[in-house]
């Protein structure tokens, strides 16, 4: 049994579950492209070799954060024409943008998707974590192996790769990127801590803002306010009503956080306290499109 949907899950379940099952376009699956960071990130694979620089193409940017309280659609596992009223909506990487709306580039930052494993260890072994025995620190839930940010050389080499989708989402026509698994250290068997996860958040924050883009700390409510400082400029929370989390992302943020639940009870929870300042969602746990027999999406 789930006793919380965790970091990861719309990963996991949208890359074994619903592509496995659709294999769509529209769904964003290939395992064509998992040496790019996992079956749903599919714009162009990173190259096998990339070196340590930060810095995003052209310089730094104008970075445009997001309204507090607008109406949301959070469409990570397929894009689909987004609702009457939506304002801004999260896709995955390998989508397009939505016309004339806020747009979020979901982008796994801190782990490997389970597909793109291989990848890694063919072409970047020592950036993948691993313990006294030499085997592989994997985030058991979702079978993702976490990424090794535990040396400033390491983070520097990371930040190269996943600095690459980064910009990627920046030259689609993305106004902003939703950087994942900001907790991986949570998951790291003690070899990770929260300031090794933060000063890796430091690195991509720099590079999302040098390529012209806001950049949204995902979940991990403890490191809200540290987040919010070294440069983070919204958040995107899941279950943050279920699990009375949501103040401490609002108090950090200025209200500009973007709330998923996927529970009834955590939609009414979010929408009694911060149904008027933030902007909450109910999304079925496939996050699939509309059109699905599975979709289900509410608002406050």
């Amino acid at each position: 049994m789930l006793d919380r949907v965790r970091p990861g899950l719309r990963r996991a379940l949208a890359s074994v579950g619903v592509c496995a099952v659709l294999a769509t376009a529209a769904c964003g699956c290939s395992a064509s492209h998992a040496e790019d960071g996992g079956a749903r990130d599919r714009s162009p694979a990173a190259p096998s070799t990339v070196g340590p620089s930060t810095a995003g193409p052209g310089g730094a940017g104008k970075v445009t954060p997001p309204e507090p309280g607008v109406a949301f659609d959070y469409q990570i596992g397929g894009p689909y024409a987004p609702p009457p009223g939506v304002r801004a909506v999260s896709r995955d990487r390998a989508a397009k943008p939505a016309p004339g709306l806020y747009n979020i580039c979901y982008v796994n930052t801190f782990q490997a998707q389970p597909d793109a494993t291989r990848w890694w260890q063919e072409n970047h072994p020592d950036l993948l974590l691993r313990d006294a025995d030499g085997a592989l620190v994997v985030d058991e839930d979702w079978d993702e192996a976490l990424f090794d940010i535990s040396t400033p050389a390491k983070r520097e080499r990371l930040a190269g790769v996943v600095g690459e989708w980064i910009d990627g989402c920046a030259k689609a026509g993305y106004q902003a990127v939703e950087a994942d698994n900001l907790d991986s250290h949570e998951r790291s068997k003690g070899l990770l801590t929260a300031d090794h996860d933060v000063a890796f958040g430091k690195l991509l924050v720099a590079r999302a803002h040098a390529a012209g883009l806001a950049i949204g700390q995902k979940n991990a409510a403890g490191l809200a306010r540290q987040g919010r400082s070294l440069g983070f400029d919204f958040a995107v929370a899941e279950e943050c009503g279920q699990y009375d989390e949501c103040g401490a992302y609002a108090d950090a943020y200025d209200d500009r956080v973007f709330v998923i639940e996927y529970q009834a009870a955590g939609l009414t929870a979010a929408c009694a306290t911060w149904g008027g300042r933030l902007s909450v969602v109910l999304r079925d746990l496939d996050v699939v499109a509309a059109g699905k027999a599975a979709h289900r999406r509410r608002t406050c």
